[in-house]
């Protein structure tokens, strides 16, 4: 059997720009992102699924997304991926990041 490759992207520049940011503004959240992308490359499944019903227009729209993974960090931060995967590779999308505030605003909880 072969084993898939695994991989972790941003979902564009704007992204991985805004994460590169935070290594001089919020040091301590960098960590916990870059602690996050070590795990999904161990295993793109182990956030949380959020049901196709309650993912957010925003999300399908602008990343033209089918599902929408939580991944929780320290500090009530979370963070918002996609998986997609071919026969031979799982590619994780960090979408976003976000304070548990905000993430329950974009939700409507």
């Amino acid at each position: 059997m072969i084993k898939k490759r695994v991989f972790v992207a941003f979902a564009d520049k704007k992204v991985k720009k805004a994460f590169e940011a935070l290594k001089e503004k919020d040091p301590k959240l960098h960590k916990f992102i870059s602690r996050a992308i070590d795990d999904l490359k161990e295993n793109p499944f182990c956030g949380i699924s959020i049901p196709k019903k309650l993912i957010p227009r925003i999300y399908i729209k602008k990343y033209r997304t089918n599902n929408l993974w939580k991944y929780n960090l320290p500090g009530a931060w979370r963070l918002l991926y996609s998986v997609i995967g071919s026969e031979v590779s799982i590619v994780s999308i960090i979408l976003e990041w976000l304070p548990h505030k905000k993430y329950e605003r974009k939700f409507k909880y």
